[in-house]
């Protein structure tokens, strides 16, 4: 009789764990499909833009700003990342990634965006955006 009880202990235990690992399976399944989802509907586009050379100083001042207020008050932007030709650095790439259409769209409504426009109108020469896919992505922890 206890060698029965034992057994069953073990099957209760064992069908615990089993659907344990397939509740975490089917979570682990939810959460990747909804990253996967959320990655899909991001905008990603770069922004090629030629920049008086006299200017540039104070061009750049006014796109930090307008970067760090943007991620710091719109949920919906993701990702900046602005970088500037070594051999002319008055020719400058915006990396931007919003959650979805909808976050780009309200983000160039906004007072900083605005300001910012208002700030470099006379001081950009062109302006150039591009609507890019995401291919992929791979930065080290903690980046």
């Amino acid at each position: 009789m206890k060698i029965f009880k034992i057994v069953y202990k073990g099957q209760q235990i064992l069908g615990r764990s089993f659907v344990l690992c397939i509740t975490l399976l089917i979570l682990t399944f939810a959460f990747c499909k909804k990253a996967m989802t959320q990655e899909t509907n991001q905008m990603v586009r770069l922004a090629k833009i030629k920049v008086d050379p006299a200017q540039l100083e104070k061009y750049n001042a006014a796109l930090k700003e307008q970067m760090s207020t943007a991620i710091r008050v719109e949920p919906g932007v993701l990702t900046y990342y602005a970088v500037a030709d070594k051999s002319d650095p008055s020719s400058i790439t915006i990396l931007e990634i919003y959650a979805d259409t909808a976050a780009y769209n309200f983000h160039v409504t906004t007072p900083h965006f605005r300001r910012y426009k208002e700030t470099v109108k006379d001081m950009v020469k062109s302006l150039q955006l591009v609507d890019v896919t995401l291919i992929g992505s791979a930065k080290k922890p903690n980046m």
